[in-house]
């Protein structure tokens, strides 16, 4: 199992709705491509100061490496990022964790 995780920092263009857009259109790939087990999406409620602006995240667990490693390259996901995330992000960081 891998975990994907995700942390985004959102620019001067990311209104709520936009961020939550943006959300649900991540959230639907679990519906459209194979492997991906659970989704889990929101803002940060850490109680830690070493956010350094990243706000919100999520975790899309996958049940193989090889599903992960055919949703990155994927088409859905890479219009995805062009449409939803690139305008409104000025940064992300990625780190997958095998379970």
């Amino acid at each position: 199992m891998i975990h994907h995780v995700v942390l985004f920092k959102f620019n001067a263009n990311a209104t709520p709705e936009k961020i939550e857009t943006m959300a649900s259109a991540l959230a639907g790939l679990k519906d459209q491509l194979p492997g991906i087990t659970h989704y889990v999406w929101g803002p940060s409620v850490s109680i830690e100061p070493y956010g350094k602006g990243y706000t919100h995240a999520f975790i899309m667990t996958f049940d193989t490496k090889e599903h992960r490693d055919a949703y990155v390259p994927h088409p859905l996901h890479k219009a995805l990022v062009k449409q939803y995330v690139d305008p409104i992000c000025d940064d992300g960081i990625v780190v997958d964790l095998e379970e």
